[in-house]
């Protein structure tokens, strides 16, 4: 049975499982992933609908409440129970981006979860060093403990979140999900190329850089310039010329588009370069 099939008989059941323990994707084979379906476009929160239960409601204002007191954990067990018990709920789509906004707020703050362990600072070590030794980025370092700086002293307690960054980019849909492991973190629309000329496959990303300059048929166009598509990062892959990038025009996010690279919202590039080192894998499937 092959994906698209795969999917219309697993229905929504299917996207619960996917977002609550992520999806089998071993070996990473495109012909394996089944993406959720996208978020809401645009600034605009989903409303919860008058016609789901009071219960469903309940839970609800629950994982608010939790989410409000920076009880995490607890507010994404909420979400999650919210999915399993209510699949067809027409609140699926609100809460799926919850989960997601969740997930990325743990990881990048200095909160403990069961993905991250503690390290004790060690003389001669260097926020660098151990982002190294750690496979993950410096801006993650920092981020997930609150630092404003470089400076660390011996004996001081870092959190270090346990790497497994993937990506896969569903060109049909024009979404891309976050994975850390088999875990689904987050979903984030996207736009891919024109007439499906975005390569297929699983690549790696193998170059990182801040305000890219555009190297074009008319030159290299550099960052700032209104000409310059790249906006504020560039997630290079070992697909010479492709990668993923921001945008300097954010109203073609979620359109097939693009010259062949993957193209997210500013804000959501960003995310995720402070995510993602260089070898993660990203796999790409029509």
């Amino acid at each position: 049975m092959n994906p698209r099939n795969r999917w219309l008989a697993v229905g929504i059941g299917a996207a619960v499982l996917l977002l609550g323990w992520g999806i089998a994707f071993r070996g990473r084979q495109p012909s394996a992933f089944v993406a959720p379906p996208p978020p809401a476009q645009g600034p605009q929160r989903a409303k919860e609908p008058a016609s789901d239960s009071a219960d469903l409601k309940a839970l609800l204002a629950r994982a608010e409440a939790a989410r409000s007191q920076d009880s995490l954990l607890e507010a994404k067990q909420i979400y999650r129970q919210i999915l399993q018990q209510n699949p067809e709920s027409s609140a699926a789509t609100l809460v799926q981006q919850k989960i997601g906004e969740v997930n990325l707020k743990l990881i990048l703050s200095p909160a403990a979860t069961p993905e991250s362990a503690a390290y004790v600072v060690q003389p001669g070590d260097t926020l660098s060093k151990i982002a190294r030794q750690r496979h993950i980025t410096l801006n993650l370092l920092k981020s997930s403990n609150g630092l404003t700086s470089d400076v660390i002293r011996p004996g001081q307690r870092l959190k270090i979140i346990k790497p497994d960054f993937s990506v896969v980019v569903d060109k049909s849909q024009n979404i891309l999900t976050l994975k850390n492991g088999e875990e689904v973190l987050k979903v984030y629309r996207c736009s891919t190329g024109k007439e499906g000329i975005t390569p297929t496959g699983t690549f790696k990303v193998i170059n990182r850089m801040v305000d890219p300059p555009w190297y074009s048929t008319e030159g290299v166009i550099p960052p700032g310039d209104p000409r310059n598509v790249l906006g504020t990062r560039w997630l290079g892959f070992d697909a010479p010329g492709y990668g993923i990038h921001g945008t300097t025009d954010p109203a073609s996010i979620g359109k097939p588009v693009t010259k062949g690279c993957v193209r997210l919202a500013n804000s959501d590039v960003e995310e995720l370069f402070t995510l993602l080192p260089e070898g993660t894998p990203v796999t790409i499937v029509d």
